[in-house]
């Protein structure tokens, strides 16, 4: 049996602490603390996975080895760098599903303008997310 504090955000406050009990059954012989290290590692990597059977796994090409080891290493690829511009992005985008990570980083409504040889891209007045991409921007074109 795990017992975690349950929190509390009212004005008045708490009178005296509550807990949150959480039952863990498991055959590998750890103690409660390696088990429940091992089990939360294990929830961490079935959500990878789901997260990439939601994108690209989904749509694997054919039945043939090579196209699809191409795939899965192109997924993969695609996967690892949205989770690094999610980190560099917010602590919101960090914790980010990929879908999420398109729909608020990838497909920007925006247009891009060339003038006097350089290149500008052109946000909508009222994006929700332009200091959060702008953030972005900033920590991919710092200068070392």
């Amino acid at each position: 049996m795990r017992r975690t504090p349950r929190f509390t955000t009212t004005e008045q406050g708490e009178l005296f602490r509550t807990w949150n009990y959480h039952a863990v059954f498991t055959d590998t012989g750890f103690d409660l603390h390696t088990a429940d290290e091992y089990h939360r590692k294990h929830a961490i990597i079935e959500q990878v996975f789901a997260d990439l059977n939601d994108a690209a796994l989904a749509h694997f090409p054919s039945g043939r080895f090579a196209a699809n080891q191409a795939w899965l290493t192109l997924a993969c690829l695609t996967h690892n760098l949205l989770r690094a511009t999610g980190s560099l992005t917010s602590m919101f985008h960090a914790k980010a599903r990929t879908a999420t990570l398109r729909r608020h980083l990838i497909t920007i409504p925006a247009r891009i303008t060339r003038t006097a040889r350089r290149i500008t891209l052109r946000l909508p007045a009222n994006w929700p997310w332009q200091h959060h991409y702008q953030a972005l921007f900033t920590a991919t074109h710092q200068r070392l």
